[in-house]
């Protein structure tokens, strides 16, 4: 008998968050579907690992059944270890999400979201990660796990050598509000950093990051443009940073040194 897809579910957000139970539940149909997801909200950590204590793996139980396992480490630490240790068998999809808040243009850096897909990618895994623009953990994701459904059966049916990761993002409007489905690349919107400061009841002095997300960017073909004109925004990610064609950094640069 054949085997069914295995789907390995993770993402930033903690295992008790609603999205990626929305997840779980939206691709189901599609295979045997395993969480391994942190046990607390790891937001913008990128692919930080955990090396200076050990982890810990907990069954998680939901409304009174087995949902998945959390640990108390990254999204990158989950995937890493449920790849190589925790699994029988490789999985056949990576999906991180559902993300609670876009992760479009510098944010793919600093996502944990994007990290935990981007983990499955260097296993030779075709991975996804998702994304709502909205922030409320009270809002209806049912069209989010419908789409991602849809774009998860293809990546299952994928059988090409090289591997793919798509970074999805997906309006935060209703369903009968969504125009389609766009492919995009990331845009060059960033953030204007600034933290506060701040003093804790005993008057010491921290710092609050309180930076605001600025779009610089109006071409219509990338993912904050997508989005934000009421597109679902689908973006390949490739993980090769080296800059081939360098106009200052050459042999001539290096002789100067």
């Amino acid at each position: 008998m054949k085997k069914r897809p295995l789907i390995l579910i993770t993402n930033d957000d903690g295992i008790y968050a609603p999205g990626i139970e929305t997840l779980k539940n939206s691709l189901s149909e599609l295979g045997e579907v395993i969480v391994i997801a942190p046990d607390i909200q790891r937001s913008a950590v990128s692919s930080a690992l955990t090396i200076d204590k050990p982890l810990r793996v907990y069954k998680v139980n939901k409304n009174g059944e087995f949902f998945g396992f959390s640990v108390n480490g990254t999204p990158a630490d989950c995937v890493k270890l449920a790849i190589s240790t925790l699994l029988q068998r490789k999985p056949d999809l990576v999906v991180s999400g559902i993300n609670h808040g876009k992760n479009t243009s510098i944010n793919v850096l600093y996502s944990g979201t994007v990290a935990g897909a981007t983990e499955g990618l260097i296993a030779g895994i075709n991975s996804m990660a998702v994304s709502h623009s909205s922030h409320s953990f009270d809002l209806d994701l049912s069209y989010a796990g419908k789409i991602t459904s849809r774009i998860a059966e293809k990546l299952i049916n994928n059988k090409n050598e090289n591997k793919v990761l798509l970074n999805v993002n997906i309006p935060n409007k209703p369903e009968s509000d969504i125009k389609g489905i766009k492919f995009t690349k990331l845009s060059s919107s960033k953030w204007a950093d600034k933290y506060e400061r701040r003093l804790d009841p005993f008057g010491n002095e921290y710092f609050w990051f309180a930076g605001v997300y600025e779009i610089t960017s109006s071409d219509p073909d990338t993912d904050d443009f997508a989005v934000d004109g009421g597109y679902v925004s689908v973006t390949p990610i490739r993980l090769n940073m080296y800059e081939e064609n360098s106009s200052f950094v050459n042999n001539d640069f290096l002789e100067l040194i």
